[in-house]
């Protein structure tokens, strides 16, 4: 078992123990997706740290998604919910980038790709190649092409 994953299921023994109803739940939740994506395939395998974290970041990515729709719906303690769940997941994620240092990333690899004779909007595949190796991870992909776009459009 991976340490990510081992780490995962000790805290969920933790949470049963102190009567956490929703830390409880949502790493159920959340090792049921790592064991889901175990046996997906032709044979089970067990999952890398890095591939545990992925299915921990589509999780917390569905969480937000899904308090925006729902608060959107006017069902605001679902909203609260689906939030504070997605903010538990996000303690098992490494840190995201700031503004900051996502926008000096995007500014570098535009200034590379412009370099390489890439220009306009159609430059947005060739920036983004440079991109993601940088912030995979670190930065929601959303979030990195909106980044990309107003760069390459301003």
């Amino acid at each position: 078992m991976t340490t990510l994953k081992s780490k995962l299921q000790a805290d969920l023994n933790a949470a049963i123990k102190g009567r956490d109803e929703l830390r409880s739940s949502t790493l159920r939740l959340t090792l049921t997706a790592i064991t889901k994506e175990e046996v997906a395939g032709t044979e089970k395998r067990e999952l890398s740290d890095d591939e545990v974290q992925k299915v921990i970041a589509k999780e917390a990515k569905k969480r937000r998604e899904a308090a925006e729709a729902f608060a959107q719906g006017g069902r605001a303690e679902s909203a609260e919910r689906e939030k504070a769940e997605g903010e538990l997941l996000a303690e098992y994620l490494p840190k995201q980038l700031s503004d900051d240092e996502l926008q000096q990333i995007v500014t570098q690899a535009v200034e590379e790709a412009r370099a390489a004779g890439a220009e306009g909007p159609r430059a947005m595949g060739q920036v983004m190649k440079i991109v993601n190796p940088k912030v995979a991870g670190l930065a929601e992909g959303g979030r990195v092409a909106a980044l990309v776009k107003k760069q390459l459009a301003g």
